[in-house]
């Protein structure tokens, strides 16, 4: 009995999840479940497909669930209670996610799903934990797409120091015991790449050219500003990537570089007036000095402080970033 019961288990096991955040897609919904399915027919091996829908305001909800029908693709919808964003979308999905390895990819038809198949052979042939797409021959505006996306891809590379051609490319393959340590948050989708470079090696980062549609149906949801909050979601990559456990470290080195320098300052002051007889009451530069080491002083302390909330935080805080409405199945349409 309980070889079978192994046997069962073994033969049940799904071995890719294909994970598809969707906000008010109505008109691609349909044809991205038609595209994924032929993608998919000759996979050979056992795969689920996983819809998030992010709060959608239009029929998007109710066309995928016409796809509930289709008994030859195992797909699960997962409702979100509201928009929480793109991010937390695709957390839900792959916190949803069964399989050994997870695909993600947009909803609006512009990833191809014919790469998965391609995609999946390559993280196992080179032995990878996460493969990126590389979006190499876009098909979007040069200058409110491309140019902004090239000058992010640039400073994420540097900064990180994880090298990929194409950050923003949805479409990915993670190995699912790695993907399921790193908790995202915010609109921190961008830099999936290098939360996950802290958890294992960049060496086990690669990326691979897939193909790259223009959009067909519906509007995009991003535009220029989002280059700005690329530059402000990056500085906060850079911290956490750095200072997460130990952003007593980050405050503290910045208080006594202050603290150093108020020092210099009030010592030479001191000198100044104590041993030539000069007036300092008005120079700017005593302020400078006591300003300095105010600074100083609040700086240590935060970094303490910061210290302490961390340690808080990552021994109490489990709440995902979203809330779960219902979860649509073919077998449990009402669960």
């Amino acid at each position: 009995m309980q070889a079978n019961r192994a046997e069962t288990v073994v033969t049940d096991a799904i071995e890719l999840s294909v994970v598809v955040p969707i906000y008010n897609e109505e008109e691609s919904v349909g044809p991205l479940v038609v595209r994924i399915r032929e993608a998919m027919a000759n996979f050979g091996r056992s795969w689920e497909l996983i819809l998030v829908d992010d709060g959608s305001t239009d029929a998007t909800l109710a066309n995928a669930r016409k796809e509930l029908a289709d008994s030859s693709v195992r797909l699960r919808i997962v409702e979100l209670q509201r928009n929480f964003g793109q991010t937390a979308a695709m957390q839900a999905g792959i916190d949803s996610a069964t399989g050994r390895l997870i695909a993600t990819l947009d909803g609006d038809l512009q990833n191809d799903p014919r790469d998965i198949p391609a995609m999946v052979d390559a993280i196992e042939a080179r032995e990878l934990d996460l493969l990126v797409g590389w979006r190499k021959n876009r098909q979007d505006g040069l200058f409110l797409r491309k140019i902004p996306s090239w000058c992010a891809n640039y400073l994420i590379g540097k900064i990180t120091g994880v090298k990929l051609h194409d950050y923003g490319c949805s479409l990915k393959i993670y190995q699912a015991s790695i993907i399921k340590q790193v908790k995202l948050m915010g609109e921190m989708h961008r830099f999936i790449p290098a939360w996950v470079a802290g958890v294992v090696p960049s060496s086990r980062i690669g990326e691979m050219p897939v193909t790259h549609h223009a959009r067909q149906h519906g509007t995009s949801k991003y535009g220029i500003s989002r280059t700005f909050r690329v530059i402000l979601d990056l500085l906060s990559v850079l911290f956490f990537m750095r200072y997460k456990a130990r952003p007593g470290h980050f405050f503290g080195s910045i208080g006594l570089a202050a603290g150093a320098l108020s020092t210099i300052i009030l010592l030479y002051l001191f000198v100044d007036k104590f041993l030539l007889g000069n007036d300092i009451g008005g120079r700017p530069m005593l302020i400078v000095g006591v300003m300095l080491f105010l600074s100083s002083v609040q700086l240590i302390t935060t970094g303490i402080l910061a210290e302490m909330m961390a340690r808080i935080y990552s021994g109490e805080n489990d709440t995902p970033p979203y809330i779960v409405r219902k979860v649509f199945s073919g077998d449990a349409p009402n669960t």
